[in-house]
Formats: C-alpha cells, sequence, structure tokens
C-alpha cells in the first residue's frame, strides 16, 4: 500500500507543480475529499450568476516555431481587430502553465485601439502542446533562446514590448542577459508579473516546490521517471485534493471564481510530473539580478501580490527597487496568478505599458 506520504507527494506534484510549496498538507490532506468537492460545488453555484466563465477561447491563428535545438513550439498570433499594429506584445507563461495562463489579455490585447497592437503567445518547451524536451535542456537559458526563436521567426522587425509571468519573468531575464542590444534597439516596455531575480538569501524559493533544495521534490521528481503511471494515477485519484491545493497557493482570494481555479488545474494537469520537475533545478539556481539594468532602457511593469505563496511579494518589491523608474503594481490579499485573480488591474496596467512604449515610437512608424 503507498503510504500516507506518497499519496500527498503525489497529489502535490500533481495539483502544484509550479504553484506549490512544502506547506502542502496544512489542513489539506484533513480535508476529506467529498468535503472539497461540495465546497468546490457551493461555490461555481454562487459565481455562476456573474457572467461568461473562462474556458474554451474561440480559434485563432496557430503556428509553430523550431528551437535552435529542434524542439518545437507551439504558437499563437493574434491580430488586432482594427487598425493597423503599432508594435507586438510577447506573452511568456509560468512553470507549469501554459499559453492559457494569458486568458483574459488574448480576449482584450487585438481589441486595444490606442494603439493597435499584435500579439504573439507560445507554450515553453515541455509545457502545454509544445514538444517534451530533453531533461538537460530544460534551463531557464534555454528558455531565453527559445524565446529569442520566438521572436526572429514571428516578430523579426518593429518595437515589441514583452511581459512575463513567474518563470516567463525569468526567460525574459535571460534574453536580455543573452541579447542585451535587442533591447537597446527593439525592446520598448517589459513587464515582470509575479517573478523573481533569483534566490536571495532566506526570502528565495527554498521553502517551495520549486526549489531543488526541497527533498520531496526530489522524490517525485525521481519517481515520476520511474513510475510515471504511478505518479499519474496518483495524481487522477486526488483530483478534488488537487485542486482544494491549486486554489490555495495560486489565488489569494479563497473565494476565487472555480472556473479560474478549473483552468489552472487543467493547465498543471496537462503536463507530465516528470517534465515538471525537469525545470526544478534551474529555477532553484536562477540567479539574474545582473540582468535587470538592460531592461532600464525600457518602458517597466513590476505586478506583484502580497499574498504570493509562490514568489514571495518581497522579490517583486526587489526588481522595483533596482529599477527604481518601474511601476510596481502591487495587490493586496492577491496570489501567484494576479492576471486571473484581477485581471482588470492587471490589464490596465498591461494597457499602460503599451501607450507609454508606443509613444517612444518616431511619429510617423505609430499608427491610430
Amino acid at each position: 500500500m503507498v503510504s500516507r506520504r506518497l499519496w500527498q507527494a503525489l497529489g502535490v506534484a500533481g495539483g502544484i507543480a509550479g504553484a506549490a510549496g512544502a506547506a502542502v498538507g496544512v489542513g489539506v490532506a484533513t480535508h476529506k475529499r467529498h468535503e472539497i468537492a461540495k465546497d468546490r460545488r457551493r461555490l461555481a453555484g454562487e459565481l455562476d450568476a456573474a457572467g461568461e466563465q473562462p474556458g474554451a477561447q474561440p480559434p485563432r491563428t496557430s503556428s509553430s516555431v523550431m528551437t535552435e535545438d529542434g524542439i518545437r513550439l507551439a504558437c499563437e498570433e493574434l491580430d488586432p481587430h482594427t487598425g493597423d499594429p503599432a508594435l507586438t506584445v510577447v506573452l511568456v507563461h509560468g512553470f507549469a502553465l501554459d499559453r492559457r495562463t494569458w486568458f483574459f489579455q488574448a480576449e482584450d490585447l487585438p481589441r486595444f485601439t490606442d494603439p493597435p497592437v499584435r500579439t504573439v503567445l507560445y507554450d515553453q518547451r515541455s509545457h502545454g502542446r509544445s514538444e517534451r524536451a530533453p531533461r538537460e535542456s530544460c534551463t531557464i537559458a534555454q528558455l531565453g533562446h527559445d524565446l529569442d526563436s520566438v521572436i526572429r521567426s514571428l516578430a523579426p522587425s518593429g518595437p515589441l514590448v514583452l511581459i512575463g509571468h513567474s518563470m516567463g519573468g525569468m526567460t525574459l531575464m535571460a534574453l536580455a542577459e543573452q541579447h542585451p542590444e535587442l533591447f537597446d534597439e527593439r525592446v520598448l516596455g517589459v513587464g515582470l508579473i509575479a517573478t523573481s531575480a533569483g534566490e536571495m538569501g532566506t526570502a528565495g524559493l527554498s521553502g517551495s516546490l520549486l526549489s531543488r533544495f526541497n527533498p520531496l521534490t526530489r522524490t517525485i521528481g525521481g519517481l515520476a521517471r520511474l513510475q510515471p503511471k504511478l505518479v499519474e494515477t496518483g495524481r487522477r485519484a486526488l483530483g478534488d485534493l488537487i485542486w482544494s491545493i491549486t486554489r490555495r497557493f495560486a489565488f489569494g482570494d479563497r473565494k476565487v471564481d472555480p472556473a479560474l481555479v478549473d483552468l489552472v488545474d487543467t493547465m498543471i494537469s496537462a503536463n507530465a510530473v516528470d517534465a515538471l520537475t525537469d525545470f526544478v533545478d534551474t529555477v532553484g539556481t536562477h540567479d539574474r539580478l545582473a540582468a535587470l539594468p538592460a531592461f532600464s532602457g525600457s518602458e517597466l511593469l513590476v505586478v506583484a501580490g502580497t499574498a504570493d505563496q509562490v514568489i514571495p511579494f518581497s522579490h517583486g518589491e526587489l526588481i522595483a527597487g533596482e529599477l527604481p523608474k518601474a511601476e510596481f503594481l502591487a495587490l493586496e490579499g492577491v496570489g501567484h496568478m494576479p492576471m486571473l485573480e484581477r485581471h482588470e488591474e492587471v490589464e490596465a496596467a498591461i494597457e499602460g505599458l503599451i501607450r507609454r512604449s508606443a509613444a517612444r515610437i518616431p511619429g510617423e512608424r505609430r499608427r491610430a
């Protein structure tokens, strides 16, 4: 019989491999699954009248990009509903998620008219619909190269605004480290959402499942590689428990719309556990504080939630301190998914970033 500790580990791996930490057992392991399911249905019923719920998005232009090492990345390109685009916005998702992270932004940015923008989204390697990559290539440095491949293929010319969430923000830092000239020549705006420039002492991610120091993560990773069917079976068996853990760690508001929790849970569950644990070492060793000055010539936005249990709020404060010209949007009581949990405020900040960036474009190149 699988031990209680192992079942907890499997539950964490399946539901929180990108949004959780060592506190997985606190209050959740003892909460009976049928009670969680009942609570989930109750919340869904209460919020059902609130309006349209996020689900499947309408069809959009799909494409793919081949990375320098031969991994196919699944991409989407969204043209503005009206007008010629003044610039291209590239959205980069975080660990264990996929491009559906940007559900609300992908709906709203094509409608944006001040100025019109083209939007590019993609799934990071081994995430979403992109191809599975060898473990040794699952590094933030390689993710920076992947982003460069996406830009060269889908936005080879013209001004850019780059926005990254969590590990996506780290990807932007890797790109800046590798290609600072791109930020001098083309990147007019940078958005960093719920991310970190590295492990700074005890305020780092050492208490998180994202940390290479977490023995539970090491155990899960090894087991997932040796017995993937066992791990995935445990993941499915604990569906409601995993859903509750996802809500606990991904969001600050315990009464968040269940459809948003479903969206995050679906994204995480779509990724193989061993594929996710391949990235643990690179997140744990991420240290790119020295790359931040490359952003200083761009318009800047830093977003952080005070209730983020994955990347502490202090990491956002540190980034904003290193980039004093940045707009710092501190969201009280918000967790690790601010673009979902408080999407209206985040979208307003992103639109402000785009406007400031577009104002830097010479008048003859700007589009109304």
